[in-house]
């Protein structure tokens, strides 16, 4: 499969994963009141399942790995640096930038949309160079 082609159904699956990720978010702040820090780690694993569902099943044709335990284990680790990092723009977009919890959630996705996609590449679905 072509790099672009693999690289649209990343787009695709991250979206469907996102609209997990921010749906949990803001029904956890919204409707349950729970403080937007507090949602964002909720959300955004129940987006790491469907990610990594649609990673496997349907976007990338390549795998590095051969036992799926430890693949999921490091797709995981990918994900909690992600989540790190979502944790730090949201932090920042709404304590220091003023922004509303959703425009942080919206700038950070593609924070880490972008660093998840190049780790999961790089460490998981490309096969090594003889």
């Amino acid at each position: 499969m072509s790099l672009a082609r693999e690289g649209a159904r990343y787009f695709v699956a991250s979206a469907i994963a996102l609209g997990v990720d921010f749906g949990v978010y803001v029904g956890l702040i919204r409707l349950g009141g729970v403080y937007y820090l507090a949602a964002a780690p909720i959300g955004f694993a129940l987006g790491l399942a469907t990610i990594y569902a649609l990673s496997i099943g349907w976007v990338f044709s390549q795998r590095r790995l051969a036992d799926a335990r430890l693949e999921f284990g490091v797709f995981t680790l990918i994900g909690l640096a992600g989540l790190a990092l979502n944790q730090l723009v949201l932090y920042v977009g709404v304590e220091l930038l003023s922004l509303s919890y959703e425009m942080a959630k919206v700038a950070s996705a593609g924070v880490v949309f972008c660093f998840n996609y190049a780790l999961r590449k790089l460490l998981l679905f490309t096969r090594y160079s003889k």
